[in-house]
């Protein structure tokens, strides 16, 4: 099928269900301030522990469906779903104003070669990266270092997402500078209601792990092996999409927490199709069944973050301990 055809097929379920969608999203809201509420009022540290996870889960599958809101997928033109979903981009460290320029930006170059962050991880190709001097090659492999992805919480969501755009332009992400100081004074009030352990197990730890969740499978949507990348003069919308995009295979519970986000080649053939509507597509049409893919298995976890560049000659990324038997020797700091 070719690319306006199979496009053409998927708008057929575009089309939302609007009470399922008002379900779905009211559901997981109330069950993410039960799953907070549970932090501070469960008394056991093994309790907390658990209403933490809960708590950090529950508002990785808020996030998608906020995520799928601003795609126009689901609760089109609903003022109240509007400001709703305004205060959950403030709780989760997305304003409205960044995740709509930097989430269309990544959409509409998806895969392509990037030396800058805008909206996704950058990937440069291992020629580049040769030709980096030190300061460069020191800034790409410490935005793509695993630590960063796993702590994504502190250096890509509040500074990037919320303080940097805020300090650069502070009329235009007003929003952004207002999520950092709301999370500033929940820090503050958390600390007076119980100090560090409440602050820990009913902020950090949540947000740890909402965080580093999001964090990985965005980047493991367009960074796994079987990855497929093109020059920018042959980049083509469709097949970024159908081979430069992952289907993230997981279990029952974790598609029902990341609300069916590991079907990520789908969502870019179209993303106005609501997320809970990702499998059945997936399921009809053939050209989308046999999609590159990972999961969330340790070692592929393991093999995903440790990739670095796109290399020419093998047509594949490659590992920083890849590169240096190729080539040159480069900063030590770096191991991974």
């Amino acid at each position: 099928m070719k690319e306006k055809a199979l496009i053409i097929a998927t708008m057929e379920f575009v089309d939302e269900d609007r009470s399922k969608s008002w379900f779905y999203f009211l559901s997981t809201l109330v069950l993410s301030v039960l799953a907070f509420s549970g932090t501070y009022w469960v008394s056991p540290i093994v309790g907390k522990i658990l209403f933490s996870l809960l708590a950090g889960l529950l508002t990785s599958r808020l996030f998608v469906i906020y995520h799928d809101f601003h795609h126009g997928s689901i609760l089109r033109n609903s003022s109240l779903a509007n400001a709703l979903m305004w205060i959950v981009g403030i709780l989760t460290l997305s304003p409205s104003s960044i995740w709509d320029e930097t989430h269309q930006h990544h959409h509409t170059n998806n895969s392509k070669f990037s030396k800058v962050v805008m909206g996704s991880f950058p990937t440069i190709t291992s020629s580049t990266f040769k030709a980096y001097n030190n300061a460069q090659r020191f800034w790409y492999l410490l935005i793509r270092h695993p630590l960063m992805i796993v702590f994504a919480y502190i250096p890509i969501f509040l500074v990037s997402f919320c303080l940097w755009p805020f300090f650069e332009s502070p009329k235009k992400y007003y929003d952004c500078g207002l999520a950092a100081i709301i999370h500033g004074m929940i820090f503050a009030l958390l600390y007076i209601l119980g100090g560090w352990q409440v602050v820990f197990f009913s902020m950090l730890l949540p947000c740890f792990i909402l965080f580093a969740v999001g964090g990985y499978i965005f980047y493991a949507q367009h960074n796994f092996p079987e990855v497929k990348l093109k020059n920018d003069s042959e980049w083509d919308y469709l097949d970024a999409a159908l081979h430069s995009s992952s289907f993230i295979k997981m279990n029952w519970l974790m598609r029902w927490f990341t609300a069916n986000i590991g079907y990520h080649h789908v969502h870019h053939v179209n993303s106005r199709i609501p997320f809970y509507r990702l499998p059945e597509v997936m399921a009809v049409l053939t050209e989308l069944q046999n999609p590159r893919s990972t999961s969330l298995n340790p070692k592929e976890i393991w093999t995903c973050l440790h990739l670095k560049f796109w290399d020419e000659d093998l047509g594949r990324m490659i590992t920083l301990k890849e590169f240096k038997k190729l080539n040159k020797p480069v900063n030590s700091f770096f191991r991974s």
